[in-house]
């Protein structure tokens, strides 16, 4: 799976992962106590130094590379693809949201070079593909081995609504810009579009908001909550 590399200059926009002001004075675990575990998964500067990334404690003292395939085995049918036209900083949180719900892909439509201080790193564990424009996006999706629907999500006359309406399991979320929304493109290729019950006064909700609220909506429709992988914290 072809990914976008990570060691290009905007690297040094992330945003370290530091504990709230007022929670734990560090956060992960030390260095490990006793004789060391044995396998391909450990890595051996973590057993040494302590393990103070933002990872649940199944994957403390793991390699980034045992972590991303763990995750592969179990990753779910939705897609969640973002326009990134104007360097958007929701597309770091919406990048986070996705790998919290594991997400099978994250899709980047536009601009290659994106906002990552929002993903909080997470973006290392997610796979992420680049496309140059929605219409690309569309035809990588519907040529899958199993075709993934393009759903937009945008208050658009017509939109279908998302509480109310039965999500595919093979999906892609396609979010716009804060703003504009969809762009005109990625309205035509859309296979549809929903939107997402408001009753402010407000037109809209953020970018990122509304994206949690999609891929949790497929959560609670296909994903299974009876085992303990559902409850980590």
């Amino acid at each position: 799976m072809r990914e976008e590399p990570h060691d290009e200059p905007h690297e040094e926009s992330r945003a370290p992962y530091d504990p709230m002001p007022h929670g734990r004075a560090e956060v992960g675990v030390g260095p490990w106590e006793g004789p060391w575990p044995e396998g391909d998964r450990w890595d051996p500067d973590l057993l040494r130094d302590g393990d103070r990334r933002n990872v649940v404690d199944r994957y403390r003292y793991w390699t980034l590379e045992a972590i991303v395939a763990d995750l592969d085995t179990r990753r779910h049918g939705f897609h969640v693809a973002i326009e990134n036209w104007q360097h958007d900083f929701n597309i770091g949180t919406i990048v986070r949201t996705a790998n919290a719900f594991l997400a099978a892909e994250v899709h980047i439509v536009g601009n290659r070079r994106w906002n990552r201080r929002g993903a909080m790193v997470t973006d290392r564990y997610q796979h992420v593909r680049h496309h140059a424009d929605a219409a690309s996006l569309a035809s990588y999706l519907h040529g899958l081995a199993t075709p993934v629907r393009l759903l937009g999500i945008d208050n658009l006359p017509g939109s279908l609504h998302l509480e109310t309406m039965r999500l595919p399991r093979d999906v892609c979320f396609l979010f716009g810009q804060e703003g504009p929304g969809l762009s005109e493109q990625a309205r035509e290729v859309c296979d549809g579009t929903f939107s997402i019950a408001q009753f402010g006064s407000t037109r809209s909700i953020n970018a990122s908001s509304a994206a949690a609220i999609a891929m949790h909506g497929w959560v609670r429709e296909h994903a299974d909550l009876a085992g303990d992988d559902a409850w980590r914290g």
